[in-house]
């Protein structure tokens, strides 16, 4: 697997290394090795997956407060997503700074999201699906979120979002 940093601490965008003949390729997309290697979060508590029915569907953004942050390693295996994650940690140099990756089935890359950030996506085709694992088990008393259409993060979103939850609608604005 290759490791890129993002320009927000901590953040990654994972690639896999395949290796090809007459039958296609294989890689390897999680290694407890390599992921130690890289000084990244090995743990595991869950595996969580999303289907998506309809482009333009949006979930996020989410997060879980300590000491229930969660360590996320995400991936779409079907369709495209446009993944962002917004950095909430407080003295970060990436703080309320926002990235956003696409992360598709034809393209096969990951966004590995550290501890004390906000994660969602917008589904970019029609029954999309998503797969992640996650370090904490959910704690719905720990659970928060921020609202997509924020002014003071301004994410640009590539596409109008058509669906979304009344619970992902209502999450507060920003305060600092």
């Amino acid at each position: 697997m290759k490791f890129e940093e993002t320009e927000l601490p901590g953040a990654y965008v994972i690639e896999l290394e395949p290796v090809r003949d007459e039958r296609g390729f294989f890689a390897r997309a999680w290694c407890a090795r390599e992921f130690e290697a890289a000084g990244l979060t090995t743990v595991h508590a869950q595996t969580n997956f999303s289907y998506n029915g309809r482009a333009g569907t949006l979930r996020g953004l989410h997060y879980q407060l300590a000491p229930h942050q969660e360590v996320k390693l995400v991936r779409c295996i079907r369709g495209s997503i446009y993944d962002v994650i917004v950095d909430l940690r407080e003295g970060s140099p990436g703080y309320r700074k926002w990235i956003g990756v696409e992360l598709s089935a034809c393209n096969r890359r990951m966004l590995y999201v550290p501890a004390g950030f906000a994660h969602g996506f917008v589904t970019l085709e029609d029954d999309t699906e998503v797969l992640y694992q996650v370090n904490e088990f959910y704690t719905p008393g720990a659970e928060r979120g921020l609202r997509y259409d924020d002014p003071a993060i301004g994410i640009r979103w590539p596409r109008a979002v058509s669906i979304i939850s009344e619970k992902d609608a209502g999450w507060p604005a920003f305060s600092a």
